[in-house]
């Protein structure tokens, strides 16, 4: 297998810049980031952008908003690494049983046990650190976060919805970035929460049908199994509930202001929405590539609605 030889993952972006660019010596720990495969950053991120948008849109756009947005892209980045490297330490013996995940970095041996420790503590120390830089109540809601990161890793052994302890910690960016513009939390970035579980829900899902053959046994529970035939309806619901949520975010932060954002920003969820619905039809859950291909799109569905709001904030 080529991932023996050159230590690339099977499941990276082909070309992409840790496998082409970086240093030799770190490319093993870029990988255990996930650095080769940024979806998942786009997904960490993309809720945090949501929330500061629609914040800015209800209270006006501040020169401090662009700091929010770089230090939560950086977090994104660095906190997606460190939960990632975190997962994949728990999960090393199931990974080196999987297909898809034995040519990770744990389990091909490109990184050992203790170097993962470090370099987990490492991304979370810098993260903690950008973190610093705002208020104390969005300090205290980012620490707070740490719970479902810790928790997710193990959720597919003892639950068949392990997407929602996914959906608790990814989106939880949309309560930090909500907390960093306003100074403290309000029933919009709830709304923007709950949604973003939802839309975590409807991609994982789609994501965790690659893997349910071997998932079957290992013993790993996931959506994708428990849904097996049904996914389709489950995942229209999952749809309806992400833009509904969205939705009644939208309208009880802008309620009160320009009615021309209000409808503007509506747009958000309504593109986002025929944004997974083409998603859902264009499914075929035994197709594992096209799975990926899905998953990976949803980074334009989030940036969809990123697009509305941040109109909104304009007008």
């Amino acid at each position: 297998m080529k991932a023996e030889t050159d230590g690339q993952v099977s499941d990276a972006v082909k070309g992409n810049w840790v496998d082409t660019l970086a240093p030799e010596w770190t490319r093993g720990y870029l990988r255990l980031s996930r650095a080769d495969r940024p979806i998942g950053t786009w997904l960490l991120f993309i809720p945090c952008v949501w929330a500061v948008l629609l914040a800015a849109a209800a209270t006006g756009w501040r020169l401090w908003d662009v700091w929010i947005i770089v230090g939560c892209a950086a977090g994104a980045f660095l906190m997606r690494g460190a939960g990632c490297t975190w997962n994949d330490i728990t999960d090393r013996e199931f990974d080196a049983k999987v297909a898809r995940t034995a040519s990770r970095p744990l389990p091909s041996g490109q990184v050992t046990l203790r170097g993962a420790y470090a370099w987990m503590i490492i991304q979370s120390l810098l993260a903690f650190c950008i973190l610093l830089t705002y208020s104390d109540a969005t300090v205290f809601v980012g620490l707070a976060s740490l719970i479902f990161v810790a928790i997710y890793p193990f959720a597919k052994r003892f639950t068949w919805w392990p997407q929602v302890f996914l959906g608790l910690a990814f989106n939880w960016g949309a309560l930090l970035a909500w907390t960093a513009h306003t100074g403290s939390l309000g029933w919009p970035a709830v709304g923007l929460y709950l949604a973003g579980i939802a839309w975590t829900l409807f991609y994982d899902t789609i994501y965790a049908h690659q893997d349910t053959e071997d998932d079957a046994l290992i013993g790993v529970k996931s959506t994708a199994r428990l849904f097996a035939e049904d996914t389709p309806r489950y995942l229209r619901i999952f749809l309806v509930a992400a833009v509904t949520l969205m939705g009644m975010a939208i309208i009880t932060a802008l309620i009160d202001g320009s009615p021309l954002a209000l409808i503007i920003a509506l747009g958000g969820p309504w593109a986002m929405g025929w944004h997974l619905t083409w998603q859902l039809r264009q499914l075929d859950m035994d197709d594992p590539e096209k799975c990926m291909v899905l998953f990976r799109s949803n980074r334009d569905a989030g940036l969809l609605a990123a697009l509305f709001l941040a109109v909104a904030v304009i007008l």
